[in-house]
């Protein structure tokens, strides 16, 4: 991983090999999420694109049974 530079408008370069691995294009949303020291940069996904992400998640405890038996 080679480092960038942060130019006078707080502006970096994503280097093409992250840009190609995260499919980054103009207009795409990113967030900065500060965490223990570091800086994370998350990619901001579309409803569209996270459809069925969690398709055969086991719900077997699910929150609202519990709250029901109390």
């Amino acid at each position: 991983m080679k480092p960038v530079t942060i130019s006078s408008k707080y502006q970096v370069v994503i280097p093409r090999e992250i840009r190609e691995q995260f499919d980054l294009k103009p207009g795409r949303k990113v967030v900065f999420v500060p965490d223990n020291g570091t800086l994370r940069v998350i990619v901001v996904r579309s409803i569209k694109e996270v459809r069925g992400i969690l398709k055969g998640m086991n719900i077997d405890h699910v929150r609202e049974e519990v709250d029901e038996e109390r």
